[in-house]
């Protein structure tokens, strides 16, 4: 995924799949295809904050990995055990749980907070990658991508609005949220060129779904068939915008393509306000803009970082 956008899975590994096939410049189709998947990825959401209300989040979060985990089961038949072989098993696990705890701590806010503040705080996943990058990847970081990161914490500052009456306790969950994506994030950077798109995805899922199913006996309810239907509408929700995203990285490059995740905050406002009735006041709105325009300058200065580095390859050719 992009890093300026949240949840899941197979975004990440979206580029690296596009940049395996034959590339066609259609930018337009592009960004209609990111548009309709975090359309699905917002539908995703609102599912599960429904269910929330009567489900715990790991039983979702569990329905939620069963789908994505059915939809691999074709690649792990065809692909044979050389498909799941790594050079890197711990670095997959690792990647496996940050990717879980992402999807584990929004699901947890999205009990408490409306969908547009939830997606609205997660947004500030940009500040956590630019930190982890430097922790873990040693890259340098200049002033003005520092300066981008402490924006994207004011804008989240103006949406939690901590010590006053509208801040809620829960908001630390899609923070929480995000800082474990940002390590998901960070991590599939560190196994760049060496692990298959695929292998990742299917140790994500396997991860995901082992450690979700042993912990489901512990905090399990019994669901209706309604429960049951709409915890398959999860999956089936979240595959289809995980396809959508793989697919759209064939027709536009990711500089153009990842701002256009920000229109899930359309999407959970519109949902938000027809499912559940809520609305966000005007200071989501304000901290959110601040938090998307972090974001934004952030993959700005990462692409002029790409192109330095890709000039700088070629030229010790």
């Amino acid at each position: 995924m992009p890093d300026c956008s949240r949840p899941p899975e197979g975004v990440s590994a979206a580029q690296t799949v596009a940049s395996s096939r034959d590339r066609r410049d259609d930018p337009v189709r592009g960004i209609l295809m990111v548009v309709a998947a975090v359309f699905f990825f917002s539908c995703s959401d609102a599912t599960a904050k429904y269910l929330a209300q009567t489900l715990p989040s790991i039983e979702i979060g569990w329905m939620r990995y069963v789908g994505f985990t059915t939809l691999l089961l074709p690649l792990m038949i065809r692909g044979g055990p050389a498909v799941v072989k790594t050079a890197s098993p711990g670095l997959q696990i690792l990647r496996g749980l940050g990717m879980l705890g992402s999807a584990l701590f929004f699901i947890m806010g999205m009990h408490y907070l409306p969908l547009a503040e939830a997606a609205a705080t997660s947004y500030v996943s940009p500040v956590f990658v630019t930190v982890l990058s430097i922790l873990v990847l040693g890259e340098k970081i200049g002033p003005r991508r520092w300066a981008a990161v402490l924006v994207g914490l004011l804008g989240v500052l103006i949406v939690i609005r901590p010590g006053g009456a509208a801040f809620q306790p829960a908001a630390i969950f899609p923070i929480l949220s995000a800082m474990s994506w940002a390590t998901g994030v960070v991590i599939t950077r560190k196994m760049t060129g060496q692990e298959h798109p695929t292998t990742t995805l299917i140790w994500t899922a396997l991860t995901g779904l082992a450690v979700l199913t042993a912990l489901l006996p512990f905090n399990v309810t019994m669901p209706t068939w309604t429960e049951v239907a709409l915890g398959a509408l999860i999956g089936l929700v979240s595959t289809m915008g995980q396809w959508l995203m793989v697919q759209a990285y064939r027709f536009g490059e990711a500089s153009v393509l990842a701002p256009c995740s920000y229109v899930q905050i359309v999407w959970s406002t519109l949902l938000g306000f027809l499912i559940f009735g809520a609305l966000p006041d005007h200071w989501t709105f304000l901290g959110a803009g601040i938090i998307i325009a972090s974001g934004l300058y952030t993959a700005h200065r990462e692409r002029l970082r790409k192109k330095r580095q890709d000039a700088a390859a070629a030229a010790t050719r």
